[in-house]
């Protein structure tokens, strides 16, 4: 859009403007103190303050925060405040940088990382410890938690990030060794990790949350089901109240890190995450500032604000920053290949020619977003998708193959339920529009049914559901990570057995083998090429049905500061601060 463009390039003037609403206990959290140093934002200097409220609010509710349990992005959000990796993602470029090692050194192949643990970081105060004191974390609380990642227990969602690429985590995790060979602990402060091939995305990897290190005594006393809410980690904020409408955090006062003018991190008192459903409410909280920050604005709702945006920046008094990035995210409807509705590829390759994706965008997402014309990947970065092919629009060739498939205009094909989450009005917008183009132009009836994200999540993961609403926001900036979700060789024998996070069930030898060699392979080049195949490979599967890429739009409080947007929406509280 052009208006966005502008916007984009016009948002350089900001107002600082003080946060109102709340209760008196948190007005009294908004006092502001001057810490040292300034911040720059473009050619802006601020002062740099301690204290305030970052008021957020989340459409969905989180699912589980125990790290090796996080598989939402709601979740994860969350869970980067409180608990950390080896490894975290700057916030604005998305490269991994060190957080609880230090430094690291690689051998000659990268297959043997050994990693140099921070010294004098401290676990969160709590109950598990005795007298309640926080102990220093070192090398062996990672060995722990590396080992535990390739343990076999239910809550475990991720064992995969390891069992498939850390050497004898296959044998732990299947109960035929009694250690991870792979993981071996040298000292107190250093711990050597060695890989079955080599990965180049293994530091991103790394930052992932099922990465994130949490001490034995919180398992000891609390188990993994009690750690769904109940968080002891190593992170600038710690939980001070959670429950079904929002998630209060508090400043860790014993947090290890400095910024480069010797302050203690984190800036902010309290971070708050209420759970509204409605995208309108949302935005209307926002007006009124009671939130400090939107992410994603309510379709119909787009124009209005974005024209009113440039109004006042026309006259020098925007209410707000406006923030924009290319979403390194997929939207797309699964397919559950073991369903024998879905087996025929006819049929599936019939669905995907059914729909408009370009009328999808124009006017049902009034021309935001980008279509989902080449494959599961979006282009980021290095990382070029052009080559994959995608499916164009056609609704005479779906209703050809519909035809071959044994359903003529969509003659004796069940009527089929669409699956989604409820969070906000955009999914049921979306697919109303798919209903309807599925039944124009091949004859097959959908009803769509919303679910609460934690019963979608276990429905679909356990194949429960055959036509499924979902999407992918990347974990860390690596084509992998999406080309993961059709890993054959995570599909368990069990139909009932949970499919993680290989959802759709999908198997193809040739699209694992090519995966496996991008993955190994330390060229750039050949890792496109064989990331380019994999992504061909599904396209020729027709393996689900892609919509669209997301492009997200922020609106942020004025007198938020070191807060820039990226693609993955992922969020480091640690730096943020109000100004006055």
């Amino acid at each position: 859009m052009k208006l966005v463009k502008f916007l984009v390039l016009s948002m350089t003037t900001v107002l600082m403007l003080s946060c109102g609403g709340g209760n008196s206990d948190e007005e009294q959290q908004e006092q502001l103190k001057e810490a040292e140093g300034y911040y720059m934002e473009g050619d802006k200097k601020y002062k740099i303050y301690y204290g305030g409220i970052f008021r957020i609010n989340e459409v969905e509710n989180f699912k589980n925060l125990f790290p090796q349990s996080m598989i939402d992005a709601v979740s994860s959000r969350i869970g980067y405040q409180i608990y950390q990796g080896l490894y975290k993602f700057d916030q604005r470029t998305l490269e991994p940088v060190n957080c609880l090692a230090s430094s690291e050194t690689i051998n000659s192949d990268a297959t043997v990382w050994t990693f140099n643990i921070q010294k004098g970081v401290f676990f969160q105060d709590d109950a598990c410890f005795s007298g309640g004191k926080g102990r220093e974390m070192t090398a062996k609380d990672v060995k722990y938690c590396f080992e535990m990642l390739c343990s076999n227990y239910p809550g475990n969602t991720s064992h995969e990030l390891f069992t498939q690429r850390v050497v004898g985590a296959r044998e732990y995790y299947d109960g035929k060794a009694n250690d991870v060979a792979g993981i071996k602990l040298i000292d107190d402060y250093t711990l050597e990790v060695t890989l079955t091939n080599s990965f180049s995305g293994f530091k991103s990897l790394l930052a992932h949350t099922a990465c994130m290190i949490f001490p034995k005594e919180a398992i000891d006393k609390y188990g993994v089901e009690g750690l769904s809410k109940k968080c002891v980690g190593t992170g600038p904020f710690v939980v001070d109240e959670i429950n079904d409408n929002q998630v209060r955090l508090k400043r860790n006062t014993n947090y290890w890190e400095k910024d480069e003018h010797g302050n203690q991190l984190p800036y902010l008192d309290i971070v708050k995450i209420t759970f509204t459903k409605d995208k309108t409410s949302e935005l209307s909280n926002f007006r009124k500032k009671n939130l400090d920050m939107i992410w994603k604005l309510p379709v119909d709702e787009m124009e209005s604000v974005l024209a009113s945006l440039e109004e006042a920046q026309m006259g020098g008094n925007p209410e707000f920053k406006y923030q924009q990035v290319n979403g390194l995210n997929t939207q797309f409807y699964a397919f559950n290949a073991a369903s024998p509705l879905f087996k025929d590829l006819k049929v599936r390759k019939a669905f995907n020619l059914a729909v408009d994706r370009e009328s999808l965008i124009k006017h049902t997402l009034k021309g935001e977003n980008e279509p989902a014309e080449h494959g599961l990947v979006p282009k980021f970065g290095k990382y070029d998708n052009s080559e994959v092919p995608g499916f164009e629009f056609n609704p005479d060739q779906a209703k050809k193959l519909m035809a071959e498939a044994g359903y003529p205009n969509g003659k004796g094909f069940p009527e089929l339920t669409l699956y989604i989450n409820e969070g906000g009005s955009i999914n049921t917008i979306v697919a109303t529009t798919l209903q309807n183009q599925l039944k124009e132009n091949i004859g097959v009836s959908i009803n769509i049914e919303p679910l609460q994200l934690d019963v979608l999540i276990e429905r679909f993961a356990t194949g429960e559901t055959e036509f499924t609403r979902t999407s992918w926001i990347a974990d860390f900036p690596d084509a992998s990570n999406f080309l993961w979700l059709f890993y054959g060789k995570n599909v368990p024998d069990d139909p009932h057995a949970r499919s993680l996070p290989n959802f759709s069930r999908y198997k193809n030898p040739v699209f694992d083998e090519y995966l496996e060699k991008g993955m190994s392979s330390i060229d750039p080049a050949e890792q496109m090429k064989y990331y380019n195949m994999c992504d061909s490979i599904l396209v020729e599967d027709a393996a689900f049905l892609p919509l669209y890429h997301d492009q997200y739009i922020r609106l942020v409080q004025n007198n938020i500061v070191a807060f820039p947007i990226n693609a993955m929406e992922y969020r480091d509280l640690s730096r943020v601060f109000k100004s006055k």
